[in-house]
């Protein structure tokens, strides 16, 4: 499907090419994006293609823009005050692309409709969970790692679904929004949640990832069916082969989002107390009637890692050491060991 056109105009030649350029390498961009840096440029591409999206700086925007086959009008300020604008919104010009691209895709998310896209279960998507009723087994670890090496050659999103998920020390970084503000947004139902998620997504060498609720409080309200909608709009958008969803204990209806998964891994543990926990998983699950889960599950025995980060990065570490390897072989034999002659 040809993708709509996402337009920047600004007479600072060297700000609309940087700019579009940026916009072209996000590989989840759902634009087609064209840098133009005069009117006349523009003009003449809009006799003969609609722009969805035109962002435009204030000395470039005046009236033959507005007769122009252009649906949706943005000013790049800068910081002076824009007369005789009011009818479009404004985004500082100077402040680092992502964020500018976020408050971009959010202006344009709560003007375009909701796709009122319900639950994932027959999306060609592959949703692949990861989930462990015992704690500190790697789960996180095994899930990064997963998805960075799947995104060697699919397009993969993770989901951190944990309480507490210790993102931001693990990546040396701070976000502006996170999956809270996106699960905020999906519930108002006043626009398109792909444009939404297109201004928050993160890249970490292969894998694109929604940074993780701050608060717990704000993923133990959502219900079973609330998560399926909402995960089936980001499924729906055909920008990703699969979805990765790292699910701590506190989920509300666990079991019923485990069901909707395709593939479930799950860590174990094989000391008696981690037994004991998991044969009590095991007669939940029965007794609530989900035992079509355990067809879905594959236990997992991961291998210890080390944290390689005085020595590099640590998800480089996990792929290129004993966890990627281990991570490779499962995926191209189904097995965790390679068969012993």
């Amino acid at each position: 499907m040809k993708k709509s056109i996402f337009a920047v105009c600004d007479l600072e030649a060297s700000y609309a090419c940087n700019l579009s350029e940026y916009m072209n390498e996000r590989k989840n961009t759902p634009f087609e994006v064209q840098a133009f840096t005069n009117l006349e440029s523009l003009g003449k591409f809009t006799e003969n293609n609609h722009i969805e999206l035109l962002l435009i700086s204030t000395e470039a925007m005046c009236d033959a823009v507005k007769d122009m086959d252009i649906e949706r009008i943005i000013i790049l300020s800068d910081g002076e005050a824009v007369e005789n604008l009011e009818e479009n919104p404004c985004v500082y010009k100077y402040q680092s692309s992502d964020s500018l691209v976020a408050e971009v895709m959010n202006f344009y998310a709560r003007t375009k409709p909701s796709l009122n896209t319900m639950f994932f279960c027959g999306s060609k998507v592959k949703v692949i969970g990861v989930y462990s009723p015992l704690n500190r087994v790697g789960k996180t670890m095994f899930a990064l790692t997963l998805g960075e090496i799947l995104g060697e050659r699919e397009k993969v999103l993770y989901l951190n679904l944990e309480d507490y998920n210790g993102f931001e020390t693990i990546f040396s970084t701070s976000y502006r929004s996170d999956l809270s503000d996106l699960i905020y947004f999906a519930r108002q139902k006043e626009g398109n949640l792909i444009y939404k998620l297109n201004g928050m997504i993160q890249t970490f060498r292969n894998l694109d990832y929604i940074p993780p609720a701050f608060s717990p409080g704000d993923l133990r309200d959502v219900g079973c069916e609330e998560w399926l909608s909402f995960l089936g709009e980001i499924t729906s958008c055909g920008e990703y082969d699969v979805l990765i969803l790292d699910i701590g204990t506190q989920i509300e209806d666990l079991l019923q989002l485990l069901q909707a998964c395709t593939k479930i891994y799950m860590p174990v543990l094989e000391d008696h107390i981690s037994r004991a926990k998991l044969l009590q998983f095991e007669k939940n699950v029965n007794a609530l009637e989900y035992s079509g889960i355990f067809e879905k599950i594959q236990r997992l025995h991961l291998p210890g890692w080390r944290d390689r980060r005085k020595e590099g990065n640590l998800l480089e570490g996990l792929v290129l050491g004993e966890l990627g390897s281990y991570v490779r072989r499962l995926l191209e034999t189904g097995e965790e060991k390679a068969d012993e002659e």
